[in-house]
């Protein structure tokens, strides 16, 4: 239970709503304390002695108390809903800004769906263990322990038995939550795996009508639901388990309550009045232990998701700034792979193998090599996407590690071989990483990207509303608003991989001549990751890949005399076809 420990820490952020929530639940305490006397008092003080002024006093005092109740019970009930929304709005943003922060390796290795569901079911199973199951254990402690005082004054015989039903129900109780909770997190996890499946299909519906696999797709869909159902279901049996025992022992402890009083009563050491106000008062310990009972399942399924929500919280934030780490603001263009090796997490074997090469200032590199040979790996290392395992990145001699981590990616332009577009306007897109950019720089960037024309042409221009993941663009539009979009920020080192795979000849011949003369001009160093013969050729020099391992490097002539690897790559990319 320390994960919801954590979650009732929180509410020292909010400790005045949370005092008022406790007063409106004491209050409410005492006035359902006082109607049971009320009762006595009628009975005993009234209706026996037909004191119709008693009875009047007693009707009134009665109306009075039931409006404090309900007073008091919308008093409890709003403000621990308020501060049940504060503790999700803030588990929401941490766990938002933690995904933010949260290194390469680890979103390599989770899994969306998992990551959706934690920031959605199980913070809404956290808000409702908040705003309902905690009042409803804090009232229900609260109001045994008032209640369990006044039978003990009122007839400590009868009370002696009627107590004797807490422990015996706690113990159940306390079983029921050790037994389950891992249940509880089987639920949520299956509800993880439903949703990454239904992600995967309206991500994947467009693959999955061109190959006919609705049938397999639905069928995988339901074996999942299947699961979760099951799942649901042993938790209902679970608590079918659990409860009945608690509702056979409570009437029992009823039944021997009055039995015994009755025989009190008649031999005169217990009024009416009192036995009707025990037995009221047996409703009010009874009523806390079945919300108590209640509330069980919602604790247990609340500590599961709270440990879920915790295990994101606390994950080890990989790349982070080095303390004294400084700003990346000048670049003088020299950047150095010394002896660099790399391993993904999880991997066994390495991705790059004792990499070593300088550049000189604004030379234009670039990265050739055969499918997995480590090209993009390279790129990754130099914004510190992720960090070598061994071996070390320099620009200007300074190890990358050094800088500080928003300088030093706000000053690289990148342009990532799978395209990422935002919901929002064409506009929106290219100024993702400058907002405030005017529409001026806006169309000059997209000239240069030979988009301008294309979005001159719509309707609506640049306030055009780019469908969800760029639905409605071709795989060439959107890589070029991409590259538009990095061309706006300040960067002193342009990284383009693979950046125009989706556009036709032509148009990545009229890119690569634009973004020559900007890579020349605006970059201390440039780097692309080569698949097209135009781009080799314009390179001031060839790094060349195979299984992780720099094999060769120098100018496109050079390696065509030296490379017999280089020209079959070559020859292998003058037989694929253009893209439209």
């Amino acid at each position: 239970m320390q994960s919801l420990n954590r979650v009732l820490g929180s509410l020292k952020y909010y400790w005045l709503i949370t005092t008022g929530a406790l007063i409106s639940l004491l209050l409410l305490t005492a006035a359902n304390a006082i109607t049971p006397q009320l009762f006595r008092w009628g009975i005993d003080q009234g209706i026996a002695s037909f004191d119709y002024q008693v009875i009047f006093e007693v009707a009134g005092a009665m109306v009075l108390v039931a409006i404090g109740r309900g007073l008091f019970n919308f008093g409890q009930t709003f403000w621990a809903e308020k501060v049940s929304q504060g503790v999700a709005y803030d588990l929401r943003n941490i766990i938002f800004r933690k995904i933010q922060n949260l290194s390469f390796s680890y979103h390599d290795q989770a899994q969306t769906s998992q990551l959706l569901t934690r920031i959605t079911s199980d913070v809404e199973q956290i808000r409702t263990f908040v705003g309902t199951s905690l009042i409803q254990v804090v009232g229900a402690v609260v109001t045994l322990i008032t209640i369990a005082t006044i039978l003990i004054m009122m007839n400590w015989q009868l009370a002696l038995i009627t107590l004797g039903l807490v422990p015996i129900a706690a113990m159940i109780l306390a079983r029921f939550l050790i037994k389950n909770q891992k249940l509880f997190g089987q639920v949520q996890e299956r509800l993880g795996d439903l949703n990454a499946v239904l992600q995967e299909n309206i991500f994947g519906v467009r693959v999955v009508k061109a190959f006919v696999r609705e049938p397999i797709e639905m069928a995988r869909y339901t074996k999942l639901n299947d699961d979760l159902v099951k799942v649901n279901m042993k938790t209902i049996a679970a608590i079918r388990n659990t409860f009945p025992w608690i509702f056979l022992l409570s009437n029992l402890i009823t039944v021997i309550v009055v039995g015994v009083g009755g025989i009190q009563v008649i031999g005169g050491t217990f009024s009416i009045g009192e036995l009707v106000a025990f037995n009221s008062y047996l409703l009010f310990i009874l009523q806390p232990i079945l919300l108590i009972g209640f509330a069980a399942p919602a604790i247990a399924q609340a500590a599961a998701s709270a440990e879920r929500v915790y295990e994101v919280v606390d994950a080890e934030i990989e790349i982070s700034d080095r303390p004294h780490a400084v700003p990346f603001e000048k670049c003088g263009g020299r950047i150095t792979f010394e002896n660099v090796h790399f391993r993904y997490p999880g991997a066994t074997t390495e991705a790059l193998k004792g990499i070593s090469f300088e550049t000189k200032p604004q030379e234009l590199i670039a990265i050739l090599g055969m499918t997995g040979s480590g090209k993009s790996t390279i790129m990754n290392l130099i914004p510190r996407f992720y960090d070598v395992t061994a071996g070390a990145v320099r620009i200007d001699g300074r190890d990358v590690r050094d800088f500080q981590l928003e300088s030093l990616r706000s000053h690289i332009g990148i342009v990532f071989q799978e395209t990422t577009l935002f919901s929002g306007t064409i506009r929106d897109n290219i100024a993702y990483a400058e907002p405030n950019a005017p529409l001026e720089k806006v169309i000059d960037v997209a000239k240069t990207a030979q988009i301008h024309d294309f979005i001159a042409s719509l309707p609506d221009g640049y306030d055009t509303t780019v469908g969800e993941r760029g639905l409605g663009l071709s795989g060439g539009q959107k890589q070029r608003i991409a590259i538009a979009r990095t061309l706006l920020t300040n960067y002193r080192i342009l990284i383009l991989d693979d950046s125009t795979s989706a556009v036709d000849a032509k148009t990545a011949a009229d890119i690569q001549e634009a973004l020559d003369d900007l890579m020349r001009r605006k970059t201390c160093t440039s780097f692309v990751i080569a698949q097209r013969i135009s781009t080799v050729r314009n390179a001031d020099r060839i790094l060349l890949m195979d299984k992780g391992h720099l094999v060769a490097q120098g100018t496109h002539e050079d390696l065509m005399r030296t490379s017999t690897l280089y020209g079959s790559i070559l020859e292998s990319q003058m037989k694929q076809p253009t893209t439209a």
